[in-house]
């Protein structure tokens, strides 16, 4: 993967930014005290633009975040700038390790009939989904009975 390129900062930029994070946050978290995003992220304008401040921090204290990767608040708190919390990842990556719908799904081991999703009976289809081969099986066998009554009616 290609490096991003490296923060440029002035002085008076790094003063400001500091003055919005607290280091005194509960669990070591330094939460960004500022304006917020609706869904809790931080949100720091700067030279011509906005930048979030984790990924701000990051690249200050850390380095260049490599390009296409996320950043994952390992704490949980989105609105945390505290590089120790904080860990370069793969989208894909990152939305597995968080509440979200894809986790979710990831972490089932059965399908909603009860037949795992494993070994013999993990279908992957096209698009890279999990699926159960017996309930697929069921599926097409269905499908194959409707078309024959049909056929014949």
């Amino acid at each position: 993967m290609a490096e991003a390129e490296t923060l440029q900062i002035g002085p008076k930029d790094s003063v400001r930014f500091w003055s919005k994070v607290d280091k005194t946050a509960a669990g070591g978290c330094w939460e960004w005290t500022a304006s917020k995003t609706k869904n809790g992220y931080g949100k720091f304008r700067w030279g011509a633009g906005e930048k979030l401040p984790h990924r701000f921090a990051y690249e200050l204290l850390v380095g260049p975040i490599p390009s296409g990767l996320h950043i994952d608040h390992l704490c949980r708190n989105r609105a945390c700038c505290n590089p120790d919390h904080l860990e370069p990842v793969t989208n894909r990556e990152n939305l597995l390790r968080g509440d979200t719908i894809p986790a979710r799904h990831a972490a089932k081991t059965h399908c909603p009939k009860g037949h795992p999703y494993a070994g013999d009976n993990l279908y992957i289809d096209p698009t890279g989904k999990r699926g159960c081969l017996t309930c697929r099986k069921d599926a097409v066998r269905r499908h194959r009975d409707r078309k024959k009554e049909a056929s014949n009616g």
